[in-house]
């Protein structure tokens, strides 16, 4: 198995609002989100991936077929700390989870932009908080600050950040 992780082109902006909507619909089970009147989630900050500094979007490839993306920014809850990324958005699909091409893609992308980090996770998503718990255990430096009921992350439910160093 090949797995690979590629930078999103604009002109490849299509291919990642799709996956997005597929991201989204997974993600409504936690933040009850809807559809618009077109039938689509949307996503406010996508055009931003290629107009502002400190955005990143990766597609995830496994023997060259897509399997999901990461999306980096510069944007942070908890840390104020110039510098540092955020883990904006990660998506593996069903297809590809549980086979380790999750924790292998966020591990790269991590090493990808060594520094300090800031992810948040759902507070009901016990499997995200445990994947990335594990990822963050193989491949940060030294100590995961964890703060609690970070507010103003996800609609009416507070977050649980988690700060480290790569």
């Amino acid at each position: 198995m090949n797995i690979e992780i590629e930078k999103v082109e604009e002109e490849q902006r299509e291919i990642l609002a799709h996956l997005l909507e597929l991201y989204q619909y997974d993600f409504s089970e936690y933040d009850n989100g809807d559809v618009n009147s077109y039938g689509l989630y949307g996503y406010s900050y996508l055009d931003y991936y290629w107009t502002e500094q400190n955005r990143y979007a990766y597609f995830i490839k496994v023997d060259g077929k897509l399997a999901g993306f990461a999306m980096v920014c510069g944007f942070c809850y908890v840390s104020k700390e110039p510098g540092t990324l955020f883990m904006s958005e990660f998506f593996i699909m069903k297809k590809y989870r549980k086979q380790g091409i999750g924790k292998y893609a966020a591990i790269k992308v991590l090493t990808m932009h060594p520094g300090k980090w800031e992810l948040t996770v759902y507070p009901n998503n016990h499997g995200s908080h445990v994947f990335w718990y594990s990822v963050m255990q193989d491949c940060s430096k030294g100590k995961i600050q964890v703060v609690e009921h970070v507010e103003n992350v996800y609609d009416n439910a507070l977050a649980t950040a988690y700060l480290f160093t790569v």
